[in-house]
């Protein structure tokens, strides 16, 4: 088992930075992807931002379209902690933030909630205009 907590959410109003973390505990060694994504009120959840490792390989980030050239996601394996750097935000991103966490993944399942395992409870962004 996985246990993800995520942290950082708040209020901030358009144009604003917040900064999200995740951190993770228990069995992590199988989960080689990361994930955010969000879901506003009466809207399914939507994939924001992933980033895969494994042995060998760098790590590698996938942004939604919506979110890229805004949000940064990174890894501090020291941690065991993957941050949302979210800026320029626009009230359109308000949402509960979730952290997902699965096994290595590729480009096809990468934006897809099923594929991920473990979910944290979420976090609430809120950005006003």
């Amino acid at each position: 088992q996985v246990q993800l907590v995520e942290s950082g959410g708040g209020l901030v109003q358009a144009g604003g930075s917040l900064r999200l973390s995740c951190v993770a505990s228990g069995r992590t060694s199988r989960s080689n992807t990361m994930g955010w994504f969000r879901q506003a009120p009466e809207m399914e959840r939507e994939f924001v931002a992933a980033i895969t490792w494994s042995v060998g390989r760098a790590n590698y980030a996938y942004y939604a379209d919506s979110v890229k050239g805004r949000f940064t996601i990174s890894r501090d394996i020291a941690k065991n902690t993957v941050y949302l750097q979210m800026s320029s935000l626009k009230p359109e991103d308000t949402a509960v933030y979730y952290c997902a966490a699965g096994p290595f993944m590729t480009n096809s399942g990468i934006y897809q909630a099923g594929e991920y395992e473990y979910w944290g409870q979420g976090t609430q962004v809120t950005v006003s205009s």
